[in-house]
């Protein structure tokens, strides 16, 4: 996949493969030079920025900056910006072998919700906290360990739960799963083997979860949602799945009597309630709401994860079950023969409870706030959020008038931005509204600026 980024003002795309490693990184700044991409006194990133923003090390982009102004293309001072020192060439060099059959290119931009900035992953202090666990951690914290997670970090995540999110967290009742795709498995085929035959899911919801509760043989409920978040009033199920904290997709918080008759009825129906916490440290207007579970423990299941906070690719997700649910989820986990990573399960115990981690979702809240308010400041008038100020993604909704979703993903196409849109959240055929979901977290800190204006030219061409 082609690597992009942007500095003082030029927007570049890299045809880069990672795999290629040093050597392709080069050749690929050499084509954007060749093709005029990046102009004559262009300023490139320094070595740390584009670092971070390509996932690769600091002196791998040193290597190849100093290879390529030995070569003539580049310009490199001390204590001054590295700029092009050549100009665009009539054409670049041909290739050496027949070229394969164009693929289509990815996106150049991407404002794809659910993903956080990956530029702004703790890289420092994942190191820091994994040397400490190399140091100290006994041999036998490597061995086969239990199904439900490393003792240290269920233990960590009882402290933290019980004093960030308010959740009734005992260690003996956390499951460590793999991430949260992971979890609503686990629990859908835990819930299938209890005898269950269906879950509710909100309307609209994200369309991933229903297919995974489907392929563990449930069916899929719906239960519209509307400003104060499920209607509990249209429940008929012995299951669902809630996201309380910042409705997911119309970012809507469950009002506190919705909250109230949730636990009451999952009390008096001795049924089960599946809490999706998502992004619920994330809350810009106000401190974050508790969670719901403390209502009803012993029927709300408390399901979070590190993909918003870290990175999903941790892949990195916990559940505070209801005591009865312990034992079932714990058999099913077995059987599966999977088993989180022990050592990324003791480092973020060590960020845990280091306070790494609570500093971390400080910084990041405060970007994300940021990011959010200057976005709002540069919409059409005419366009405005649904729901609370809150998470890393916001709901557009369009005007009945037009134009539909399908317009504007066209138009986001020709400007080379990935967008999604409302309507595959929608359950069933029947939509109730359209509108694009604006992942404001998903781009690196240096293209946040080239990707914003990505949207609004995306916006004007599509009559908005």
């Amino acid at each position: 996949m082609g690597k992009s980024w942007s500095s003082s003002g030029v927007d570049v795309h890299l045809d880069w493969d990672p795999d290629t490693g040093r050597a392709g990184l080069a050749e690929a700044l050499r084509l954007a030079i060749r093709a005029g991409r990046l102009p004559r006194g262009a300023m490139l990133p320094s070595t740390r920025a584009l670092a971070a923003d390509l996932g690769i090390a600091r002196g791998t982009v040193t290597r190849v900056y100093t290879d390529l102004a030995a070569e003539g293309y580049l310009r490199t001072r001390q204590g001054a910006p590295t700029t092009v020192a050549t100009a665009a060439t009539a054409a670049t060099s041909p290739p050496s072998v027949p070229p394969a059959a164009p693929k289509q290119s990815a996106p150049r931009w991407s404002l794809l919700p659910g993903q956080p900035n990956l530029s702004m992953f703790p890289r420092g202090e994942w190191l820091s906290a994994t040397r400490r666990v190399l140091q100290h951690a006994p041999s036998s914290m490597f061995g086969y360990l239990e199904e439900r997670g490393v003792e240290q970090l269920r233990h960590a995540l009882a402290r933290y739960l019980t004093r960030s999110r308010g959740v009734v967290a005992e260690p003996e009742r956390i499951v460590v799963c793999g991430g949260y795709s992971h979890a609503i498995s686990l629990l859908c085929t835990t819930l299938r083997e209890l005898g269950e035959s269906s879950i509710a899911f909100e309307d609209p919801s994200l369309w991933v979860f229903r297919d995974l509760a489907a392929a563990a043989g449930l069916g899929v409920d719906p239960v519209a949602v509307d400003d104060d978040g499920l209607v509990v009033s249209e429940l008929d199920s012995s299951a669902v799945v809630v996201t309380p904290a910042h409705q997911y997709p119309l970012g809507v918080t469950l009002a506190p009597h919705r909250r109230a008759d949730l636990a009451r009825w999952a009390r008096d129906r001795d049924a089960v309630v599946i809490e999706d916490d998502y992004d619920g440290e994330f809350r810009f207007d106000r401190r974050p709401i508790g969670a719901v579970q403390a209502l009803a423990p012993e029927h709300i299941v408390y399901a979070g994860t590190a993909s918003k906070t870290l990175a999903p690719g941790l892949r990195l997700g916990w559940l505070v079950l209801p005591s009865g649910l312990v034992e079932p989820v714990r058999a099913v986990l077995a059987r599966s023969g999977w088993r989180a990573p022990v050592l990324q399960q003791l480092v973020l115990a060590d960020l845990l409870e280091s306070g790494a981690y609570d500093r971390h979702v400080r910084r990041c809240r405060a970007s994300y706030r940021r990011r959010r308010d200057q976005l709002l400041a540069r919409l059409p008038p005419q366009l405005s959020p649904r729901g609370i100020s809150a998470g890393v993604q916001l709901l557009l909704m369009l005007p009945e008038s037009g134009p539909d979703e399908q317009a504007v993903l066209a138009a986001a196409h020709r400007h080379s931005l990935a967008l999604q849109p409302l309507g595959p959240h929608w359950i069933g055929n029947q939509q109730r509204g359209a509108g694009i979901l604006v992942g404001y977290a998903t781009p690196a800190e240096h293209a946040f600026g080239p990707t914003v204006r990505a949207l609004l030219d995306t916006l004007t061409d599509a009559g908005l």
